[in-house]
């Protein structure tokens, strides 16, 4: 072995949050660990929650929010396209009741030419008929 490149091999206490501590040999002099054998539910038979906030609590805690922000855009979204689709149908319903009222603005004209046509007509037609009237005495 090569002097003066190795860590110090030293006596090491390790700690459980339990509370259980119990020495080994390592290159740290102390280690703290969440789980061990005295309160480990494998090992106990007994269920215990277990809360340390490792790997899986400090990926939720850096993308967790990432996760409601999209939600929210989403929601955001659905909404913009709900008020665009609303805004579209007053427009098409605008339109067509502009429409509607163009189409009976020219049947009414329409209507008028028509009756002023046939007044006109009416009086040519009358002194027809009395002239046939005449011609049949």
């Amino acid at each position: 072995m090569k002097q003066g490149i190795h860590p110090d091999y030293v006596e090491c206490t390790v700690r459980c949050t339990c509370g259980n501590t119990w020495k080994t040999h390592s290159t740290r002099s102390e280690i703290v660990v969440d789980l061990c054998d005295k309160c480990h539910p494998f090992y106990t038979g007994t269920q215990k929650l277990v809360d340390t906030g490792g790997r899986v609590q400090r990926f939720a805690d850096k993308f967790g929010g990432a996760a409601a922000a999209q939600l929210k855009k989403a929601q955001e979204a659905k909404a913009a396209k709900a008020a665009k689709a609303a805004e579209e149908a007053a427009a098409k319903k605008a339109a067509k009741e502009a429409k509607a009222a163009e189409k009976a603005k020219r049947a009414a004209e329409y209507a008028k030419k028509a009756e002023a046509e046939a007044a006109k007509a009416a009086p040519a037609e009358e002194p027809a008929a009395e002239v046939e009237a005449t011609e049949a005495e």
